[in-house]
Order: C-alpha cells, then sequence, then structure tokens
C-alpha cells in the first residue's frame, strides 16, 4: 500500500508560491494554482517543483520575494514519493484526509467520548469494531461467521461431523436475538 499525502496540504503550499507570483487577491493566482496541481495529480510533481524555482529565478525575485516559491518547490520535492496520486485515485482510496477524519468522529469520537465513561483497551477495541461492523453493513454476515466459530470452537469434541447441520446454521431463536440486538446497537449515536 502507498502512502499519500493529503492533497489539501500540498495545495496549501500551492498557494504560498502562488503569492510569491501574484499579488493576493489576483484571479490569475487561482489559475495558476489549479493548473500546477492538476500537474501534481497527473504525477509530475517533480517538474512543477522546478517550474516553480525557474519562474523565481527566470523573473529576478530577491530571497525575501521568493520564499514562498522556495518553501513550495522544496516540499514538493521532499515528498515526491508521496505524490503519487494517480494510484490512489486509480485504486479509489481517498486524498484528502477529510472523509477519513469524518469516519473516525463517526466511528470512534461519538461512542468514546462521552461524558463520564472511561475505557479499556480491549472494551474500546470491541466497541469500535462492533460500531464498524454495524456502519458499513457487515455486522449480519460477520456475526453468523462469529456464531459459528464459537460453536466449533465449543462443541468441537460433540459434533465430530463438519456436516452436521448444527455446525454451519444458526437457530431461529439465535438469528432473533441478533437481529434485535443489531436493531438496538444501530440505534445508537
Amino acid at each position: 500500500m502507498a502512502i499519500v499525502l493529503d492533497v489539501i496540504h500540498v495545495l496549501e503550499y500551492l498557494w504560498k508560491a502562488a503569492w510569491s507570483f501574484f499579488y493576493h487577491g489576483d484571479t490569475d493566482a487561482e489559475i495558476w494554482v489549479a493548473d500546477q496541481a492538476g500537474k501534481i495529480l497527473d504525477g509530475k510533481a517533480g517538474t512543477v517543483a522546478a517550474g516553480i524555482r525557474h519562474r523565481a529565478t527566470r523573473n529576478g525575485y530577491s530571497t525575501t520575494e521568493r520564499k514562498g516559491a522556495d518553501t513550495a518547490a522544496g516540499y514538493l520535492t521532499a515528498k515526491k514519493p508521496y505524490l503519487d496520486y494517480q494510484t490512489a485515485l486509480t485504486s479509489g482510496w481517498p486524498i484528502a484526509t477529510g472523509i477519513i477524519e469524518g469516519a473516525c468522529r463517526h466511528l470512534v469520537k461519538d461512542r468514546m467520548d462521552i461524558t463520564g465513561v472511561r475505557w479499556g483497551l480491549d472494551g474500546a477495541e470491541a466497541i469500535l469494531t462492533l460500531r464498524a461492523l454495524v456502519s458499513n453493513g457487515d455486522f449480519n454476515s460477520y456475526w453468523r461467521y462469529h456464531l459459528n466459530q464459537e460453536r466449533h470452537r465449543v462443541h468441537h469434541t460433540r459434533y465430530q461431523d463438519p456436516t452436521h447441520p448444527q455446525n454451519d446454521q444458526i437457530t431461529l431463536k439465535e438469528a432473533l436475538v441478533i437481529d434485535q440486538w443489531v436493531s438496538n446497537l444501530s440505534q445508537e449515536p
């Protein structure tokens, strides 16, 4: 799996470079940033960094004037191995952390950050696993698997025959208990 930097951070550095080349409020800066961002998304971060440095040098900017440009070019050069957005986008991975931060808030903070509640590592991990299973719609499949695994573990000596019907099916009573439990769980915050 590749590590990819949040594209929002990359855009922040491009804006630093833009303010070396454009006056604040100049609409051409927005067009320039969008163009450079497109090149980076196409895998040309090295070319963008070189172009930024070249523009600052060609226009004879002083050290102070080109500070934002040099900072951006240095960032793009140093982080180039982590700017493979083509692979990330092709693989369907998020390139900005907003979606991940939102999921963390939904799954973790909303449940774990309740006033007066104290969590141990094992309990927190168990609750978060269940919340993730409920949120992504996989709980019923997981629970069937869990019950079958538990039945196999507990009753292995009793049911030697792996084709015994009780080894791969849950009872109606178990299914009703599970459905009620899932309904209650999905109504939690």
